[in-house]
């Protein structure tokens, strides 16, 4: 295990360097603010999982999401009887379906105020505690709550406001986001101590890799987080037209998560059909295996783990998060420790290709189109972002589980 370990901590030092061998600036790099980061993320990692206090924070959480699932099994249940408690419920059914509870609970926390305030004075001191420009931290953490094209819609003031490489970092930072609303899904099939560990650690890493890759200075009259009303009158929605509205948002977003899963579990057998007509053992997952297998060495895992982890890391960057939770979920509880809590907090991010097409589409819609260029022309840096976000969470957690 030393040796695993000896090299889990060089793989952690190795990801920081690539985020400073891409930097567009490297001598605007705050490297105070970064350690600062970095021994933040190293403290709640070790916290969150090797001392009971901080284990039953994320194991407590865990089973709150995990009564909210069941509540909204009452509701599949009426409505679909023959759907729940069976001897194997589907994906749909027992992932997404409470999707149609959670996401409305989390719209009416943000209708009376509740999320915004949490939202609004955890991103002051996280901004108070790194240095970092107040919109940064405050967006960092919003993202994580409300998902990345709702925090930048519900941003879209500040977006205008904004000088274009700020936006960059938005962009960048939006690779790294999940939904507090589809947390439930994810706990239903991987261990949720480790996906509710990933969550806050993401939320550092996003910012210090941005910080790395792309270092913006922000003055004092700049640093400010803009503020718009709910409407021209300031007025808000009638509650029960918002709440149908939430609902009928929770609803297109399981049909569009169960068509990107059908989809791309499709195409993926459809490339591994082609590639098989050269040799049987071609497939996209053994191609990929081969790309990513040096930064899943880098994690710390034998030979034999580190291309299977390479597979699925491979496989969640070009389809998403739950292509790959599907293909584990029966068996991650046989893998060892450590594996198993790296590749849970890997895949626990929407850092895919598709979620790049996501991001470019919502700042079409919501800056001028000489914002918007530069946004498409740092596609390149927003994937490279998402994937070093992912390695460092892992590696950091992974410091801790063995």
């Amino acid at each position: 295990m030393n040796m695993y370990l000896l090299i889990n901590i060089i793989g952690l030092f190795v990801f920081l360097a690539i985020g400073v061998l891409f930097s567009k600036k490297r001598k605007e790099i705050q490297w105070k603010s970064i350690i600062i980061m970095v021994a933040l993320n190293l403290l709640m990692a070790w916290f969150l999982t090797s001392f009971d206090v901080g284990r039953a924070i994320v194991s407590g959480a865990a089973e709150g999401f995990n009564w909210l699932v069941q509540v909204a099994y009452v509701g599949i249940e009426f409505a679909l009887p023959s759907w729940v408690h069976v001897k194997s419920m589907d994906f749909v059914t027992s992932a997404l379906l409470p999707i149609l509870l959670i996401v409305p609970l989390f719209d009416i926390l943000t209708y009376i105020g509740v999320l915004p305030f949490i939202i609004k004075w955890i991103g002051k001191g996280l901004s108070f505690i790194t240095g970092q420009p107040k919109f940064e931290s405050f967006f960092a953490v919003e993202m994580m709550f409300l998902g990345n094209t709702e925090a930048l819609a519900v941003s879209s003031l500040q977006l205008k406001k904004m000088k274009p490489e700020r936006d960059v970092t938005l962009a960048m930072m939006s690779m790294s986001c999940v939904t507090a609303s589809i947390i439930g899904a994810y706990i239903q099939m991987m261990p949720g101590r480790f996906i509710l560990t990933a969550i806050p650690i993401n939320i550092i890493n996003a910012i210090i890799v941005t910080s790395l890759l792309n270092p913006v200075k922000v003055d004092a009259v700049e640093d400010t987080v803009a503020t718009i009303s709910n409407d021209d009158e300031g007025k808000k929605e009638p509650f029960f037209s918002f709440l149908g509205d939430s609902i009928l948002g929770a609803g297109k977003l399981i049909l569009i998560i169960t068509a990107n899963v059908i989809a791309f579990v499709a195409l993926a057998a459809l490339i591994d059909k082609v590639l098989q007509l050269v040799n049987p053992w071609l497939t996209l997952e053994h191609i990929l295996g081969i790309i990513m297998y040096p930064f899943a060495w880098l994690l710390g895992l034998n030979s034999h783990d580190s291309f299977q982890m390479a597979q699925y890391m491979g496989t969640k960057l070009v389809t998403n998060e739950f292509v790959v939770m599907g293909k584990v979920t029966d068996i991650i509880n046989k893998f060892d420790p450590h594996f198993k809590a790296v590749l849970t907090v890997f895949i626990t991010s929407f850092a895919n290709f598709s979620t790049l097409g996501m991001i470019i589409g919502c700042f079409k819609g919501l800056v001028d189109k000489g914002k918007n260029d530069i946004i498409s022309k740092n596609v390149g840096y927003m994937l490279l972002s998402g994937i070093l976000v992912s390695l460092l969470s892992a590696a950091f957690v992974g410091l801790f589980v063995w």
